[in-house]
């Protein structure tokens, strides 16, 4: 059960990534869903087991910065699609926004799961089964964040260009939560 929450947990970010990529996509189909899951459910999968792995060696010098980073590419991102939206003259949404291209999804996927990071170091300090626990975690963000962008795209195709906006401001504030977790 606690790495069913975990999951969940770990798993909110992307989804609300998820979600910000469906509502700038003109069309979702099940392989860009699946695509943007894949992306996201493997990071955040992988990014444990590496934690897991490292143990407490890099700790000290990955706690230092991670919400650094994570804030960083989603405020990029996040301006980005904003930006694109606001230049845009007609209805179009910007192929950057909603592409599942690695250039778009890796940075997204990287952001998205750096705090997993972290907790597969606990988990080496709890004595966790780390093969449940990353396919638990992989699983799970899979189905949320396939979940998400059909979600986000049922609703953006009224609003493109709101949501576009929209969107963008969820992917800064994510990286504003990231990193006010981490200095108070």
């Amino acid at each position: 059960m606690m790495i069913v929450l975990i999951a969940l947990g770990l798993s909110m970010d992307a989804f609300a990534v998820a979600v910000c990529i469906g509502l700038a996509s003109q069309k979702v189909t099940l392989k860009k869903a699946l695509t943007v899951g894949l992306y996201f459910g493997l990071f955040q999968a992988a990014m444990p087991l590496i934690g897991y792995l490292l143990a407490t060696q890099f700790a000290d010098r990955i706690a230092a910065f991670d919400h650094w980073i994570a804030f960083a590419l989603l405020c990029f991102v996040g301006v980005k699609m904003i930006a694109e939206s606001i230049r845009s003259k007609d209805e179009q949404v910007s192929e950057d926004a909603s592409s599942v291209r690695p250039t778009a999804m890796l940075p997204l996927a990287l952001a998205t799961s750096i705090d997993a990071l972290a907790v597969g170091i606990s988990f080496a300090f709890l004595q966790v089964n780390i093969v449940t626990a990353v396919l638990g975690i992989g699983l799970i963000t899979l189905a949320l964040s396939m979940a998400g962008v059909k979600i986000g795209n049922a609703f953006g195709a009224k609003f493109r260009t709101k949501a576009e906006i929209l969107g963008g401001v969820i992917l800064i504030l994510i990286g504003v939560k990231i990193l006010s977790e981490h200095l108070v």
